[in-house]
């Protein structure tokens, strides 16, 4: 049965979800995550994630809504979402962690790597241009945000859970693309080439870092090949999500003309 409508932002259940939606140590220590709205909860059960609890605003929320749901009235959802359209519906979800190991690959797969981006927004970001340009997956290295950072998720638009998405470390992504005989291309400014002129049929893993420091030594010394795009203007830098998104569908279009 559906037990009685929430209507206090001090409530147990509703005090837990604002700490899971605050802090990573404590989506941690639960393995859950809080994901918000209709379209990111329909991506994150596509993707056999375990929902554990829906709170539902019955004013909000046009459909039916499962027996077990746990209704909230507007004032406290508007104390736990973020954004109001989100059509009534904020959930606590089991976190998965995948591997390298357990990542399934084409023969030529297209990667794309991220070395300590921090900002979730970023992050989020990129992973719907993955999404858009059908990566093979998205690996954080040396992660400065978890992966289920309620920001990642909202900027993301759930492409977090329809792109397969790995967090290890620089080391461990350095030598499982080396023995995979995947190209590594670093996005960077110094003794790089322009990206339009590097073949990205073959296997490849584009690897972008910071917009403050850009990528550590071990990359640009592990990298088969450093490419950059074209500065017109007097900045030198463009938004990691845009450089990303240009490199990858650059890409896109090389596979496409090949037929692949």
């Amino acid at each position: 049965m559906i037990e009685t409508t929430i209507s206090s932002a001090q409530n147990p259940r509703i005090k837990q979800l604002l700490l899971l939606q605050q802090k990573s140590s404590e989506r941690r220590k639960q393995g859950l995550f809080v994901v918000e709205g209709r379209r990111e909860l329909e991506h994150c059960m596509e993707a056999d994630y375990e929902v554990v609890t829906r709170f539902i605003c019955p004013k909000l929320y046009s459909d039916d809504y499962p027996k077990n749901a746990i209704t909230v009235t507007p004032a406290v959802y508007e104390k736990i979402a973020y954004r109001g359209t989100t059509e009534g519906v904020v959930a606590t979800v089991r976190t998965q962690h995948l591997t390298l190991d357990e990542l399934q690959l084409p023969e030529h797969p297209l990667l794309m790597v991220l070395e300590r981006v921090e900002k979730p927004g970023n992050l989020g970001a990129i992973l719907r241009s993955a999404d858009a340009a059908k990566v093979d997956a998205v690996i954080v290295c040396d992660p400065l945000t978890d992966l289920y950072n309620p920001n990642l998720i909202r900027s993301s638009i759930g492409a977090i859970f329809t792109v397969p998405t790995v967090a290890c470390s620089s080391e461990e992504c350095i030598r499982f693309l080396q023995e995979r005989n995947v190209q590594i291309l670093t996005a960077q400014l110094q003794d790089s080439n322009l990206y339009y002129d590097q073949d990205m049929r073959k296997a490849t893993a584009i690897v972008m870092g910071t917009e403050a420091t850009g990528l550590t030594d071990q990359w640009r010394k592990a990298a088969t090949a450093h490419i950059r795009i074209p500065m017109l203007g007097r900045l030198d830098s463009l938004n990691v999500s845009v450089s990303a998104a240009i490199l990858l569908f650059e890409a896109v279009r090389q596979r496409e003309a090949k037929g692949l």
